[in-house]
């Protein structure tokens, strides 16, 4: 079975020929249902280029009528034959740059019509992913979606595809005009098409995987870059920059190496195309001048056919470069279509059942889930959560409490089993419904560039000033925001670099109590905060969770002691289940881990 090397993320990857051919569909695909509604302006631009086009090619024609007819009679004092020759080539220039300048304004609006339209889609559309393909698909690569890959298409659409048709047609009407004005040229021309393609299939073939080679070494490079300046504080802390720097290093070096042989390519191209166009005038003004001595073609023909002949191979530079953006946009559309293909893991219901008001009932019933096939995270199970508990997850690090409560807030579906809120599978509730019914609250407190107190109304952008207030007052947040420099408005910064890492906790917590979900989780909320800040938010749960369900999620034991049930995960299983005093009181997993905490404090 042949194979095509691709690309897979920023890996290379050998495609078999249907794989490559089922991703060129793809592509294409995507890229019909971009330019179906702008079909009106394609074909205008189409029309603009083919008579500006044929209005440039007419000036050799006109040309060698200026001489063949217009010499004689102006000889015989007749100047009109010169005239209309010199009045038709400026009417040709003037026309041809007006309707390049229409050209040139048309495919800028295409094209922006089409990056607007692709960036909106893929902006869109991985916010509508599920948190798998989150977890799985760096940043880096989707911000390289987002920049050069872009980028690329941006090239093709702005520079590319003008030199393609131009270029194309170009080729195609001079040689129509050499073939009409001398067929004996014209043979001379269709000769050199033989040594012509086997140069341009030549560069082809080996462009192809060197441009493809180019794009991976150039999203490696950015997502590089934009993983260590996103964890610049582990790289710093670890003191990794002499490795990150050598990996770099070796990026732009691979970077470089390809680009370079991508150059050398050209730097043979480029001459063979040279030489195979002046011999092809060299051959078509020997021939024309002889059958001029021999009387048997006009001066002026043999001017225009050589002027022909030469430019015949002007766009042939222009169209190998349109060939490097179009290997770089065409590698680009294709990751791009993959990304956009991509399927939510955790799709919406095709019929959402409306859940008005929910009361916090969450019950699991045959439950099991594994990430892939032969890793099954939480084998099959039940469990019972009565609207308005509190219930603890402990247990070690992998024992599968973040995963029940991603199952519960349904970033993930089971792979077997029902998870129900209020009787209602999670798969089957409207999603408007599930977001403002379950709220989860992780570890990082992400804020986004903004005042503060646009980032506690984030789940509901509709709430008032003594709403936010309320909701910062109730998680012990209002003391320290008041005391910023614009108190509510003062901006966070980006990602809340202004604000201590127990401070963006704090900020997130009154987040979720103001969007006053039935169900809230607590997946290691308590982390960031310091001792005096756990006990205040402690004080403030306990009085906000106290007619909700609550699912608290920590390593702290001290949080469990406002929970009104304890569950003690291994394994993925549910191994202890009652009161924290009950559970202390015996001789369980939890009595021993609740020892080793109060020991730890002494």
């Amino acid at each position: 079975m042949s194979t095509v090397t691709g690309v897979q993320g920023e890996e290379r990857h050998e495609y078999t020929t249907a794989e490559s051919r089922q991703i060129r569909t793809r592509s294409l695909r995507l890229l019909g249902s971009l330019l179906q509604p702008l079909r009106a302006q394609l074909w205008l631009t189409l029309a603009i280029i083919v008579v500006s086009t044929a209005a440039q090619v007419a000036g050799p024609a006109i040309i060698a009528y200026g001489i063949d007819q217009g010499l004689p009679a102006l000889m015989q004092q007749d100047w009109m034959p010169v005239g209309l020759a010199g009045l038709a080539y400026l009417v040709t220039g003037a026309v041809g740059a007006f309707l390049i300048a229409w050209y040139i304004s048309l495919a800028a609006r295409i094209s922006q019509a089409v990056l607007i339209e692709l960036r909106t889609r893929v902006f869109l559309h991985t916010q509508k992913l599920s948190l798998e393909f989150h977890e799985s698909y760096t940043s880096g690569r989707i911000i390289s979606r987002q920049t050069s890959d872009l980028d690329a298409i941006r090239e093709l659409l702005d520079e590319g595809i003008n030199q393609l048709v131009r270029g194309v047609l170009y080729m195609v009407f001079t040689a129509i005009a050499l073939v009409w004005l001398d067929w004996v040229s014209g043979l001379v021309l269709l000769a050199t098409l033989v040594p012509l393609a086997l140069l341009t299939r030549w560069f082809q073939v080996r462009s192809q995987k060197m441009f493809r080679r180019s794009r991976v070494a150039s999203a490696s490079l950015i997502v590089k870059f934009v993983e260590t300046m996103t964890g610049i504080r582990a790289v710093q802390a670890f003191r990794t920059q002499r490795r990150n720097e050598r990996e770099f290093g070796d990026l732009v070096e691979d970077y470089r190496d390809v680009n370079a042989r991508v150059l050398g390519l050209f730097a043979v191209y480029n001459p063979s195309l040279a030489l195979i166009g002046n011999i092809a005038v060299a051959v078509v003004l020997l021939v024309g001048g002889f059958r001029v001595v021999d009387g048997a073609l006009e001066v002026g023909v043999l001017l225009a056919t050589v002027l022909y002949t030469k430019r015949f191979f002007d766009p042939m530079e222009e169209l190998a470069m349109f060939y490097n953006s179009y290997q770089s946009a065409a590698s680009a559309l294709e990751k791009i279509s993959g990304v956009l293909e991509e399927e939510p893991s955790v799709p919406d219901p095709a019929h959402p059942v409306d859940l008005w008001k929910a009361r916090g009932h969450v019950r699991f019933e045959g439950v099991e889930f594994a990430y892939t096939p032969d890793r099954v995270v939480l084998p099959r199970f039940d469990l019972d959560l009565p609207a308005g508990q509190t219930v603890a997850l402990v247990g070690s690090t992998g024992a599968g409490k973040s995963t029940l409560a991603k199952l519960i807030a349904r970033f993930y579906d089971p792979s077997d089993g029902v998870v129900d809120l209020d009787g209602v599978d999670l798969r089957s509730l409207h999603p408007k419904d599930l977001r403002r019914a379950i709220v989860m609250v992780t570890q990082e407190a992400y804020l986004f560039s903004g005042s503060v107190a646009d980032n506690i109304a984030l789940g509901r952008p509709d709430a008032s000033y003594d709403e936010i207030v309320a909701s910062a007052k109730a998680v012990g947040a209002h003391e320290f925001i008041e005391g910023l420099p614009n108190g509510y408005d003062t901006d966070v910064n980006k990602r809340g670099g202004r604000v201590s890492a127990g401070q963006r906790q704090l900020i997130s917590f009154a987040r979720a109590f103001l969007a006053d979900p039935a169900v809230l989780i607590l997946d290691e909320a308590t982390s960031s905060l310091d001792i005096p800040s756990e006990r205040l938010v402690q004080e403030g749960l306990q009085s906000l969770l106290a007619d909700r369900t609550a699912v608290i999620i920590a390593h702290r034991l001290s949080t469990v002691a406002i929970a009104d049930r304890v569950l003690v995960m291994e394994h993925g299983r549910i191994v202890e289940d009652g009161a924290p005093s009950e559970l202390i009181g015996g001789s369980g997993r939890f009595a021993a881990l609740h020892a080793a905490w109060r020991d730890s404090l002494v």
